[in-house]
């Protein structure tokens, strides 16, 4: 990419950052209040939720596969957000399980491919150089932070009825944000054949993607059950947004410093502690919830077990996934933490929120954590040093 097309490709890709995290922040953090304001049962919402990670298996892979093979991420992209758009209407008007499954299925279909296609694209357009990765996607985080605690503010006082205008107008701008995104022209460098199942036959990329699948499913007791866990306890909806707000915040610090904690440490060093911290996170949300203080560390902790293992994910996938393989390797990793874990996690953890306690929920995914920290821990055991 040229010195001249990086200032207006910044401006774009973090806008895009800003309105679909803004859109990520929003919609799991208070579909689960609407829908249970709609009369879906607590157990019945568990299983939607899922669904939505379950779209993680299927859309991404779909979309990934389709923008590697037509060499246009931009136009895939910018499809994906216009179809989220018309499928997200669906929310508009009440209906039984079934009707919200649907449009769960339709509208995560779409939106589930945004995230690696949008990281697929800026990798081309950096050529590797992942130092300003940190720096746009932290305005992702912005996004969540602002979006998700003015619309806590906005539904406590208008009501949880007003999520579909929200989130519609969230989509909204993700969509016209996407349409002004551009690719830049590549050279048909060798468009040779090579198998993305090669480099996925790897064991230390096999154990990487299990450890990637069971942190997603501990996350699961976060983004099916918090808002719910959160309200059940006593805590206002501008209180839970504001703490889905605190931990975002957390991640933008670690986002803006990215770059030298990660050549002073290391993905192996980073990726270990936040798998870790993991564990010591979700154990103290089952133990401690009820004290706005333990809580509040909790929630501070997101900075290590969503910012800094995001990150060295993705830069652990992009060095295994090169090239031609750039979205469908990104897309693989989605489905594998956020759709095969994310979907297992929640038909799991929603089982354990019905025959036991939502306490309990949060302990199980602590243990989720630490055998996610053991597969990683293997995986960098396996990889040859270069």
């Amino acid at each position: 990419m040229s010195d001249n097309s990086w200032p207006k490709q910044s401006l774009g890709f973090g806008a895009f950052y800003f309105s679909y995290y803004s859109f990520v922040g929003v919609f799991p953090t208070f579909v689960s209040l609407y829908l249970a304001f709609r009369g879906i049962s607590a157990f019945e919402i568990g299983i939607l939720m899922s669904l939505m990670q379950a779209m993680r298996i299927v859309g991404p892979n779909l979309w990934g596969w389709m923008a590697d093979w037509t060499g246009q991420r931009a136009r895939v992209l910018q499809f994906t957000a216009g179809s989220a758009l018309i499928a997200f209407t669906g929310f508009f008007f009440g209906g039984s399980f079934w009707y919200f499954a649907f449009f769960m299925i339709a509208v995560n279909l779409f939106t589930s491919a945004q995230g690696p296609l949008s990281d697929a694209l800026i990798l081309s357009e950096m050529q590797g150089n992942m130092s300003r990765y940190g720096q746009l996607r932290l305005w992702g985080s912005v996004g969540y932070v602002f979006m998700t605690a003015a619309s806590g503010f906005v539904l406590d006082w208008t009501g949880i009825g007003l999520m579909p205008w929200v989130g519609a107008a969230i989509l909204g701008a993700v969509l016209v944000v996407s349409l002004c995104l551009y690719q830049t022209p590549q050279t048909l460098v060798a468009k040779k054949m090579v198998s993305v199942w090669q480099v996925m036959s790897q064991r230390e990329v096999i154990a990487f993607m299990v450890s990637g699948c069971f942190m997603l499913a501990a996350h699961s007791a976060l983004y099916a059950f918090y808002s719910l866990y959160l309200s059940v306890i006593g805590y206002s909806s501008v209180t839970i947004g504001i703490m889905w707000a605190i931990g975002a915040s957390a991640e933008i610090i670690f986002f803006i410093y990215q770059a030298p904690i990660m050549k002073r440490f290391g993905i192996k060093a980073i990726l270990l502690t936040s798998l870790f911290l993991a564990v010591v996170r979700f154990a103290l949300i089952g133990f401690g919830a009820e004290s706005f203080i333990i809580l509040l560390i909790a929630q501070i902790l997101h900075a290590a077990t969503f910012g800094s293992h995001h990150v060295a994910s993705i830069l652990s996938i992009q060095k295994w996934f090169a090239g031609p393989l750039q979205a469908r390797g990104q897309a693989l990793f989605i489905s594998a933490s956020y759709g095969v874990g994310g979907t297992l996690g929640g038909f799991f953890l929603s089982w354990v929120w019905k025959d036991f306690t939502p306490e309990a929920v949060y302990w199980v995914a602590s243990g989720f954590a630490l055998i996610a920290f053991l597969a990683a821990w293997q995986s960098f055991r396996w990889q040859v040093p270069k």
